[in-house]
């Protein structure tokens, strides 16, 4: 790949010359930056420029971390131009509290940083048994996010310099209890009321629509029948499974596999022994030193002479406060786990149960060591092991396999961009076709047409347009896929004999929706203006914003409003495709009586909504102080 550009290196550099070098010639450096600066300026921070690209790559980004939390998100819903517009407005909030923070001088010290990594749980998972971090998984990390540790621990930098700037207005906020008061018994005030709705159910049967009524409707109503836009395709998946299956290992090689690798199959040797400690710290005096390997030897000579004692002298003599009432007993051990090393080469150096050793010097002080229990290796019979370990072969082989075929994958779905077949005819992989494929996974999806970045390799421009191959997308779990489009039908309005069922259930509910809301307005003006002919009205219920019993957020609203002067009072509240509803309000009730404790919590949350309220009028005035100006319209409001 890349074959002629390696051998015509020289020839590719001097036509990219020819055609740089003019644009500077006409224009001049600073003419050529500013054309490019006027024609893609967005926003702008304190005479800063934002660009359509920066722009177009945090969006980007932004709508990647979603669709990574949730596979199954529409990506035409994460292009909405609201969306879009909120990418924007927080790029803008960054640049004004950064410029804010430069201005303040916010510094973050390395000790303030290293603190802020440590409460990190992904960076926690990557520390070693020591507690030291495995720096190359920290690296492998960062990279599938296209970030290297410098990079990303300024970005942590600069995040918790920004945070300062708002951190004392959010931290610093006042509030009184007469102020939390007046807002707590706007939540917790408790209405009586009677509900009379007006379902669009009770109409549906009095509408009765023509099938002109329904053809105006859908002409009207496009853009909600439409069939999203959707391709046939053909792809390949390369994945180690596959390759794990063609793998053949002989007999011989699982031999030879077994025999070099026999000490890790089974149990290590492992042996109990005791041990008497006279204790002398390596740092201490020689003459203490001395005087302890002394004692040590004197009880050595003793127990040469009754080596059945050794418990009994442990208790006694031994400086090991652990080990000493059992007897000096240190357990079970491996040669190389667990144990002082100078006490474990000891016991692995006695040859029989009920030996003992010289004097064993440590950093603790010097020891008498008596061996009292061998436990031989354990290893398993090749026949045993046979199926684990032709698994593990298979495997070490399909990997090492996987990454030559991998680059080849990789390179032949680029250099042969019109076609699958032949780098699945070299690679004996089975082309597979998919029909009716969408930009986001179909439910019950598997396998590559279950993956988003697959999916949206294939809707790309390029693969669209010009039916090439996609790159070699990587799926994860040593799986790699490429995909050619087919056939592709553009979004399109579906025919009206296909939505006819549908055109008629949205009609009428649209109507009898309408019919609903008369008959509640009529109903709410005669009973607003005769209260006593309101007769048999529902059973009364208590209404609050914090308990609003599952009633509507309009209809809770209108309700809580009322006049408390002139109850008992009507109200009506349009409920849209719900319908309307007539609600007359008989009496305020007493605010139930808080707890301590739930005193402290309304505190606590009103203040911290009332620094959060304070915090957004610091950064509207930050936003004049930098001149933050938007340059695109905000998008108009969806209308529902």
């Amino acid at each position: 790949m890349f074959e002629f550009i390696r051998r015509h290196t020289k020839l590719i550099m001097v036509v990219l010359f020819l055609l740089v070098i003019p644009s500077f010639v006409m224009f001049g450096i600073e003419g050529y930056s500013r054309f490019n600066h006027g024609a893609t300026e967005v926003a702008s921070v304190n005479g800063k420029p934002i660009s359509q690209m920066e722009w177009d790559n945090a969006h980007r980004m932004e709508v990647d971390r979603l669709r990574a939390a949730n596979p199954s998100l529409d990506v035409a819903l994460l292009d909405a131009p609201a969306l879009k517009r909120a990418t924007l407005e927080r790029l803008v909030q960054e640049r004004v509290l950064a410029a804010a923070a430069a201005d303040d001088h916010l510094m973050v010290t390395d000790a303030r940083l290293a603190a802020e990594l440590e409460r990190d749980p992904t960076i926690a998972g990557l520390r070693r048994a020591d507690g030291s971090l495995d720096m190359e998984r920290y690296r492998q990390l960062l990279s599938t996010q296209g970030l290297t540790p410098e990079g990303f621990e300024a970005n942590v930098r600069r995040d918790l310099a920004t945070r300062q700037v708002l951190a004392g207005v959010l931290g610093s906020g006042f509030t009184s209890q007469a102020q939390v008061d007046v807002a707590m018994n706007a939540l917790l005030e408790r209405r009586e009321v009677r509900i009379v709705p007006f379902a669009p159910a009770a109409y549906a049967a009095k509408i009765s629509p023509t099938d002109a009524d329904l053809q105006a409707y859908y002409q009207s109503h496009l853009p909600q029948y439409q069939a999203p836009e959707s391709v046939k395709v053909e792809y390949i998946v390369l994945d180690l499974d596959s390759i794990k299956k063609s793998v053949n290992v002989s007999e011989q090689d699982l031999r030879t596999y077994y025999q070099q690798n026999a000490s890790s199959f089974g149990t290590p040797e492992q042996r109990r022994a005791s041990h008497i400690l006279i204790a002398a710290p390596k740092d201490a005096p020689a003459a203490e030193r001395d005087k302890a390997k002394s004692a040590a030897e004197a009880l050595l000579a003793q127990l040469r002479q009754a080596p059945g004692t050794f418990a009994e002298v442990a208790r006694k003599s031994s400086q090991d406060d652990t080990s000493a009432p059992s007897g000096g007993d240190l357990g079970t051990f491996e040669r190389n786990k667990g144990l002082d090393p100078a006490i474990a080469q000891a016991a692995f150096g006695l040859a029989k149960v009920g030996d003992i050793s010289d004097v064993v010097p440590s950093d603790f002080g010097y020891h008498i060591v008596q061996l009292t229990e061998i436990k031989a290796a354990a290893i398993p019979a090749f026949e045993q092991m046979r199926a684990q370990l032709e698994d593990k072969m298979r495997t070490q082989l399909a990997q090492t396999r996987f990454s030559e075929m991998a680059e080849e994958f990789r390179n032949g779905v680029y250099e042969q961009s019109d076609s699958l077949k032949p780098v699945a005819d070299k690679l004996q992989l089975t082309i597979q076709t998919a029909d009716n494929l969408h930009r986001v996974p179909a439910p019950g999806a598997s396998g590559a047409l279950a993956n988003a970045k697959f999916l949206n390799a294939l809707f790309a421009p390029d693969s669209v347009d010009k039916k090439r191959n996609t790159e070699a997308v990587d799926l994860g779990g040593n799986q790699l896929a490429s995909g050619r489009i087919l056939s592709h039908s553009p979004a399109h309005a579906r025919p009206f004999a296909e939505v006819q069922t549908e055109v008629r259930r949205a009609l009428v509910s649209q109507r009898a929706a309408e019919l609903a809301r008369q008959d509640g307005q009529a109903r709410l003006k005669a009973w607003s203006e005769q209260p006593q002919s309101a007769t048999g009205l529902p059973a009364a219920t208590v209404l609050s914003r914090e308990a609003p019993q599952g009633q509507p957020v309009p209809l809770v609203e209108a309700v809580l409003r009322a006049d408390p002067a002139k109850l008992p009072a009507f109200v009506g509240i349009d409920l849209g495709a719900e319908g309307y509803a007539v609600a007359r309000v008989d009496k305020v009730l007493p605010r139930p009586e808080q707890t301590s404790e739930q005193q402290a919590e309304s505190r606590a949350r009103y203040d911290q909504l009332w620094g959060a309220a304070e915090g957004r009028s610091y950064y509207d005035l930050l936003k004049a102080r930098y001149k933050a100006r938007i340059l695109p319209p905000a998008p108009a409001a969806v209308s529902r």
